[in-house]
């Protein structure tokens, strides 16, 4: 039996999982040599399509499939394909296979469409190997900081310095930038990495906005002392304090439906069994689809942990490391995958994304918009992370469909 279009594009994706700095798992990082072992097999995959293909100065991997008219404005579609460490194979990867077995449907019938598709395979999405995030979708909209160049990996090496050594030329990043009137949308594919679709027994998703996302370094400042000698009531314990602080802000998130609060990381000095902790550090991390809920939740949670911290003779302080504003989908580029979806015989679903994404980055550029793909348990960056042919399938099919009935947006006019 001729593997159906889902099935074609799960194995590829699978296949891809190979190029791993570490046996048995799959971990690629930006600019590495997996990277680049991924990177031709991307090529390659958009040869066989029809597409022309190229590696641009970020290190991104470009597919252009020519509409009716050579040089029509494009669509741009894609995603990642840099992994975090111990990663499962569909995130961001799978938005980058899908749309080139798209183009491939389409070539293998001779049909061109009125604009042109461009696929792009971001390698710099996770922000595991250097502290950037989303270069290569920032070089595409023209907001990628030069200086950003000059940031080192744990082993010392310049961005610059790795992207000539793959084989880029980082003085032409500027060029990279699309042109605002050659562009007509963004939309990405990407497995939802939550349990969604899976309760509302749905194979795939509208997304109706990126989360913004707060993060902090939080310190919490006590007396250490001894274990023994200490009587409870004359504590001034970090530690303790800091369990508070981190129980209040998971009540705080509750208490929204679309609010999410993570304390990832947490250290106790100085981290001794018979020693009352004097200094704890911990990270926040507060996300939500809408900006003013999330920013009332920062001002809510600062409040409440300086009032545990008074309470229990400590000092706290919060240091903001990283601000994100929520990204709304397109409503117009929503519209039309809906009917998609519904062409296709799904029953159609919104839902927020609390994940980043590449087309965050690409909304500086462009309308821009997200089908989900349903994943096994909600699970992502994890080797558990799992889908099914069927769904990829379907996505698919809502993905051709989408580019065979035309977009609703004219080409932009801005500058």
């Amino acid at each position: 039996m001729t593997p159906t279009l889902g099935a074609r594009i799960k194995a590829e994706v699978e296949d891809w999982a190979r190029f791993s700095t570490e046996e048995g798992r799959l971990t690629r990082l930006f600019l590495s040599p997996e990277h680049a072992q991924v990177a031709e097999a991307v090529m390659a995959a958009m040869t066989a399509a029809g597409m022309r293909a190229r590696i641009d100065a970020i290190g991104n991997v470009v597919g252009r499939y020519e509409g009716e008219t050579p040089g029509a404005p494009a669509l741009l579609t894609g995603s990642h394909v840099d992994t975090v460490r111990d990663a499962g194979p569909y995130d961001g990867n799978l938005g980058v296979a899908l749309p080139i077995a798209c183009i491939g449907e389409l070539n293998g019938r001779g049909k061109r469409l009125p604009f042109a598709v461009e696929v792009i395979a971001f390698g710099d999405e996770e922000g595991v190997r250097f502290p950037t995030v989303l270069s290569g979708s920032r070089a595409v909209a023209g907001t990628f900081d030069p200086a950003a160049l000059a940031v080192r990996d744990v082993d010392g090496t310049t961005l610059e310095d790795s992207l000539r050594a793959f084989g880029c030329q980082p003085g032409n990043i500027p060029a990279e930038a699309r042109r605002p009137t050659d562009v007509i949308g963004f939309i990405e594919v990407h497995i939802e990495q939550g349990p969604v679709l899976e309760r509302e027994g749905l194979p795939v998703g509208i997304v109706t906005a990126i989360s913004g996302a707060s993060r902090f370094r939080v310190s919490v400042q006590g007396m250490a002392g001894h274990a023994g000698t200490v009587p409870m009531a004359a504590r001034q314990d970090a530690l303790a304090g800091a369990a508070e602080m981190v129980l209040a802000i998971e009540r705080r998130a509750k208490g929204h439906e679309a609010l999410v609060a993570t304390v990832g990381r947490i250290a106790a000095d100085p981290g001794a069994v018979n020693v009352i902790p004097g200094r704890v550090d911990f990270t926040l991390d507060i996300r939500a689809p809408a900006d003013a809920v999330r920013r009332q939740a920062i001002a809510d949670v600062q409040t409440e942990v300086h009032a545990i911290a008074q309470r229990r003779g400590l000092t706290v302080t919060l240091e903001e490391f990283h601000s994100q504003d929520a990204v709304v989908c397109d409503p117009r580029l929503m519209q039309a995958l809906e009917a998609s979806v519904a062409r296709c015989g799904h029953r159609v679903c919104r839902l927020p994304s609390g994940a980043g994404h590449d087309a965050m980055a690409v909304a500086a550029l462009c309308p821009m918009a997200m089908l989900f793909l349903r994943c096994g348990g909600g699970i992502s960056h994890n080797p558990a992370e799992s889908i099914t042919a069927d769904d990829v399938d379907a996505a698919a099919r809502v993905f051709l469909d989408f580019l065979e009935a035309g977009l609703p947006l004219p080409a932009p006019s801005k500058d």
